[in-house]
Formats: C-alpha cells, sequence, structure tokens
C-alpha cells in the first residue's frame, strides 16, 4: 500500500526546493532536429512514459521517475526526483491515487510554469470493493490506499487511448507551436490502440468462460470493457495480503467454476497465487499489470502494445480451458 507522506516528507521537499534554485534553468537542454529547444517531460511510471513518448516523438527528453523493474505501489521520489519533477516543462501522472505522493510533490511546485497532467482525470472510474476498502482500515492504511478509486485504466487499450489524447491536449499547450505533430503522434498511435482494442474484442467474444482470479485486482476495467469477470485474490495493491477468509473463498470459487488457471504478475512474489493453484489443481500464469518493465522485458524490446499482447494470450488461454 502507498505509504502516508509525515514530517520526514517536508524535509525531502525543502531539499527538492533547494536542489532546484541550483539546477539548470527550463529554457536550457538538448534541441530537436530543427534547432528547437526539446521540451523536457517527466513522468511517474512505466506506461505514464511510453504513452508521453509517443506523443511527443522526438520534440521532447522524456524520463521516468520510478526505474524498470520497480513496483510503483510503495516508491517515493527522492530530493533528486522532486527536483527533476519541478524543473522539467511538463509532468506526467496517472492519477487516482495511485502515485500517493503527487500532491505534496506539486504543492511545492505551485506557482511554477510546469504543466501537469493527470492523464485519468475526466474518464469513468471505477470504485474498488468494500472488502479492500474495510481491509484497509483495519490495517491501517485509510490514509494511503487509492482513495476508494481503481486508479489501473491504462490495463484498458481504448481507455489508454483517453490518456493518450490528455496528454496530447498537455504538450499542445505546453508547446503550441508543435501542438499539429502532436496531435499527428497521438493519432498515429491510437489508431494502434484501436488495433490492440479489436484484438482483445475478437479474442473474447467466444472463449468458453467469462472469469478469471489474478492476484492483484489491477483488470477491472480491462474486465468491464471486454464482458470479463475478475476475481482477485488481494485488493488493489499488489502488497495487500489476503485474509484467510478470503483465500478460503478464492478456493472455493476455484473448485466450484473449474478454474484452471491462477494469474499472478510480474514485480511482486507469486506465493499467494502458487498456494491457490496447488490447493485446487490449476497451474500458474502471468498478468503483467505493466506498472514497469523488467529489464528482461527491456532487453527483448518489449512495449505496451507487446506487454498487452502478451496479457491477451494469457487469458485467452485461461478463459478456453
Amino acid at each position: 500500500m502507498l505509504r502516508m507522506w509525515t514530517a520526514s516528507a517536508a524535509l525531502i521537499l525543502t531539499g527538492a526546493v533547494l536542489l532546484t534554485g541550483c539546477g539548470n534553468d527550463k529554457s536550457e537542454g538538448k534541441t530537436s532536429g530543427s534547432g528547437e529547444a526539446k521540451l523536457k517531460i517527466e513522468t511517474s511510471f512505466y506506461p505514464m512514459y511510453e504513452f508521453t513518448k509517443q506523443v511527443a516523438g522526438d520534440l521532447a527528453d522524456v524520463e521516468s521517475l520510478i526505474p524498470a523493474g520497480v513496483e510503483p505501489h510503495d516508491w517515493e521520489p527522492s530530493p533528486k526526483d522532486i527536483a527533476k519533477i519541478q524543473d522539467a516543462d511538463v509532468f506526467v501522472y496517472n492519477g487516482a491515487g495511485l502515485e500517493g505522493w503527487v500532491d505534496q510533490v506539486l504543492s511545492a511546485a505551485d506557482g511554477s510554469s510546469l504543466t501537469v497532467v493527470e492523464a485519468s482525470k475526466g474518464q469513468d472510474m471505477m470504485e474498488g470493493t468494500e472488502e479492500e476498502d474495510h481491509e484497509a482500515e483495519e490495517a491501517g492504511h485509510d490514509d494511503h490506499d487509492h482513495g476508494g478509486l481503481d486508479p489501473h485504466v491504462w490495463l484498458s487499450p481504448v481507455r489508454a487511448v483517453q490518456e493518450v489524447r490528455a496528454i496530447e491536449a498537455a504538450l499542445g499547450k505546453a508547446d503550441p507551436d508543435n501542438k499539429e505533430t502532436y496531435k499527428a503522434n497521438a493519432d498515429a498511435y491510437a489508431a494502434k490502440l484501436g488495433q490492440l482494442d479489436q484484438e482483445f474484442k475478437s479474442a473474447f467474444a467466444q472463449v468458453k468462460r467469462k472469469d478469471f482470479i489474478t492476484q492483484h485486482a489491477a483488470f477491472g476495467y480491462l474486465a468491464k470493457d471486454y464482458g470479463l469477470e475478475q476475481v482477485p485474490i488481494a485488493g488493489l495493491s499488489p502488497e495487500q495480503e489476503p485474509s484467510a477468509e478470503q483465500m478460503a473463498g478464492i478456493v472455493n470459487f476455484a473448485r466450484e467454476h473449474k478454474v484452471k488457471t491462477i494469474y499472478f504478475e510480474t514485480l511482486v512474489t507469486s506465493k499467494v497465487a502458487d498456494t491457490i493453484a496447488k490447493e485446487v489443481g490449476a497451474e500458474t500464469a502471468v498478468l503483467n499489470p505493466l506498472e514497469g518493465l523488467t529489464d528482461e522485458e527491456k532487453a527483448q524490446n518489449l512495449d505496451y502494445i507487446g506487454v498487452m499482447k502478451q496479457n491477451l494470450e494469457a487469458l485467452k488461454k485461461g478463459l478456453n480451458q
């Protein structure tokens, strides 16, 4: 779960402000092929980086704050990271409570010329389950959960398009001279996402079953948009431990519905999924929430669309057993 900011965060922010004061001016930096200064863009984690890079093309220097292989739910920025945000032209984050540190950081940057993009803003958001909210309260995490909202909109291709469009609009505002280029780039990427959306629709139209068990409740939007039912073992945070009652309920569901695959994810341990799979005689498979590419995935030149196609194949196999 996301950790609550304390007095130590204020010290981090103070240090970041001092670092920013000593940093480079925003007008400095690399230039595009046309000789114009490139935008400096900081993004929170991988999907925001990928979507922004696709829209920006070679007109911006785009960085991801959260490094490869790091699970983003509990990551917190260092003073250097905060200074990067404050020194950027544009900052892109998902929102809906995923990046629990954002409000504190942006309040410190208030009054700057930073263009801020909450990519999920304006979407029809889903709420977490009552069980997840109850567990968060019992664990004392009511101040650092997702605010009751499911932030994982990027895992539905059709909703990913909406995030891309939000980024396009912001880059056009920050750099109006290149607005048409950003639009053309966004159009091209949206077309690829549209094709991915059609592949998902076609694949799930004729599957034998509609329900799938996941270790982490990250695939609610994907399930909703393609007529499926996600049955999560735990809640919105991958670190949330299921209760004994939840475990028993999942085991009973798996047996009753003859589930043959239990999905776990990259970046976190698969022990809970392994335990349930062993109990019911099922196999396990990866369903990647794309919260950060591993070094191995990067070495394979995988990207958002490539990983989502892997997810599609993994789901299609499980739903046809």
